[in-house]
């Protein structure tokens, strides 16, 4: 019987990142069958990507936590060796990947050409910095991916108990036709305000629609301001609801309006109807919703903007123009459009 080459992917970024990740992954497993891939990531993406059906194994790196030290490090990396990795992949581009790449003695290991230490792989690729995130990851595979072909839907698994789960909570709540809303980010400069969400929560309860808030721990006290005065037809999940979770309720929502952030990217997963707004970020980034039934919005208008790729904890100018000039008319008339697209 023949020995399975295993093939290491290397992504320890963002939830959203691993998210973009999914299709290459896809892809690589369709291409190369016979290979096992495994997955090396944070603690905090492990759940996304032991969801997916092409995985073999989840490897979680705590860069931050248990593996940070030096030591714990080099003792990390030696067992990752044991594993016998043939090839590795590393879509992420830090210091500490094109180490783990370089010190585990695989026959092959593949980097984007501008990683740092891009000498620690034996082969590059390009990143075309304006090129969407799934589009650059597939060029690992080749440039079979032109055109549209590259816009490929990433597949998850959605357990028995996040179905029955989200079952449960439809019902319970006699939640019907609904909108569902993802206010937060890690980065301050990426959250649309706070009072443009409460004036589209309200258009959309006086059409009708109840309204299911998500995210994580830190959103809670931002979801349940949302829901004040409206606690009968809005809800919050923040910090309740897991990424698959998540993904499964999503599937059922009318649309999902979101910042450029994580769930925009959930929302890829559940194939559904996403309007991402942007703030201090671009869409030429290469982080937006890519199926046919999505869109965003962003004011461009503006010498700052953008003030960085990820963001800041507040605004360099003191302004936020970028978020105070994309008012919530602009954004309910988007999403308007996309509702007529759907039905």
């Amino acid at each position: 019987m023949a020995v399975e080459k295993k093939i290491l992917v290397i992504q320890t970024a963002f939830p959203g990142d691993a998210i973009l990740t999914l299709p290459f992954i896809q892809e690589l497993k369709r291409k190369r069958s016979e290979c096992l891939i495994d997955v090396l990531c944070i603690p905090a993406t492990e759940e996304l990507f032991a969801a997916s059906p092409h995985i073999n194994a989840v490897i979680p790196f705590d860069k931050n936590g248990r593996q940070k030290s030096f030591f714990a490090f080099i003792s990390f990396i030696k067992k990752l060796r044991s594993n016998n990795y043939e090839i590795i992949y590393s879509p992420h581009r830090s210091v500490r990947s094109a180490l783990i790449a370089m010190n585990i003695s695989a026959k092959e290991t593949h980097g984007f050409e501008n990683s740092n230490l891009k000498f620690a792989f034996k082969h590059t690729v390009k990143y075309d910095p304006s090129a969407h995130e799934v589009r650059r990851n597939l060029e690992f595979i080749g440039n079979d991916y032109g055109d549209d072909r590259w816009k490929i839907i990433p597949e998850i698994t959605v357990s028995a108990e996040s179905k029955k789960k989200v079952e449960e909570f439809i019902s319970e709540n006699k939640i019907t036709k609904f909108i569902t809303i993802a206010p937060g980010s890690v980065w301050e400069t990426k959250k649309y305000p706070a009072e443009y969400f409460r004036q589209i929560i309200h258009y959309f309860l006086n059409k009708k629609y109840q309204i299911i808030l998500v995210g994580g721990t830190n959103d809670k006290i931002l979801c349940e301001d949302l829901r004040e005065g409206n606690e009968d037809s809005v809800f919050s999940l923040a910090g309740d609801f897991s990424f698959i979770d998540t993904i499964e309720l999503l599937k059922r929502t009318s649309l999902l309006i979101c910042n450029d952030s994580a769930p925009t990217h959930l929302g890829m997963c559940a194939d559904i109807p996403v309007l991402t707004l942007y703030c201090s970020t671009i869409p030429l980034f290469g982080f937006y919703p890519y199926n046919n039934k999505s869109n965003y919005i962003s004011y461009d208008n503006l010498l700052c903007k953008p003030c960085g790729i990820h963001g800041f904890n507040k605004c360099p100018l003191d302004t936020f123009d970028c978020a105070q000039l994309l008012l919530p008319n602009l954004a309910i008339e988007k999403a308007e459009k996309l509702l007529a697209n759907a039905s």
